[in-house]
């Protein structure tokens, strides 16, 4: 079901549209079930037009919701450890939870790449990486007033870029690393950002 999407609507709107789509599918998933696109939507309170504004197929809503719910806990939990003000070690912590993955999860993330790959990005956001953007927005809320809004968007941006399924995947295809060394030069690159950040 091909929707247009509409050029104007503001990214940090949709962007809260497609979390409440994803979280209301993974409550359904949470309980045994297999919803349908009118479940999800009812329980986001949202249209199945929305639904496929922000998924065009079912299944990649399910393979995300899916990767949602086995990695949200994890990454929320290794922010939530480490001090507020702490910000190198909260970026450390979430790029080391986000990079350390599972066989399975991995498997799903690699899914998920290939069925986004091809659709290119336009005005509706990106199809991948929204849950990765929040989490690092989380990470360094307190350098958000320090860093001003285009240093700030530039160094979350730059952060998405070294950690996440892309970087896992140059890391285990191309350079032939482990993942726990792919991790270690995922936090190297991400704390050399946050110092070019700062002193820029």
């Amino acid at each position: 079901m091909a929707v247009k999407r509409k050029r104007g609507d503001r990214p940090a709107q949709r962007r809260r549209t497609r979390k409440a789509i994803v979280d209301a599918a993974m409550a359904l998933l949470a309980q045994g079930r297999t919803p349908s696109v009118a479940d999800v939507a009812a329980a986001a309170d949202v249209s199945r037009r929305t639904v496929y504004l922000h998924f065009p197929t079912f299944d990649q809503l399910l393979l995300d919701a899916t990767i949602g719910a086995l990695s949200q806990a994890p990454v929320a939990a290794a922010i939530e450890r480490t001090a507020a003000r702490d910000v190198e070690a909260r970026v450390e912590r979430l790029v080391r939870a986000m990079q350390d993955t599972t066989p399975e999860v991995e498997r799903l993330g690699r899914a998920l790449v290939r069925l986004t790959l091809d659709e290119r990005p336009d005005a509706a956001g990106p199809r991948r990486g929204y849950r990765r953007l929040e989490w690092i927005e989380g990470a360094l809320e307190p350098w958000r007033t320090r860093l001003g809004p285009v240093r700030w968007r530039r160094l979350v941006h730059a952060l998405a870029m070294v950690a996440g399924w892309e970087a896992m995947i140059v890391q285990r295809d191309v350079c032939a690393l482990s993942p726990a060394e792919g991790a270690t030069l995922s936090v190297w690159a991400a704390r050399a950002l946050m110092k070019a950040a700062l002193k820029d």
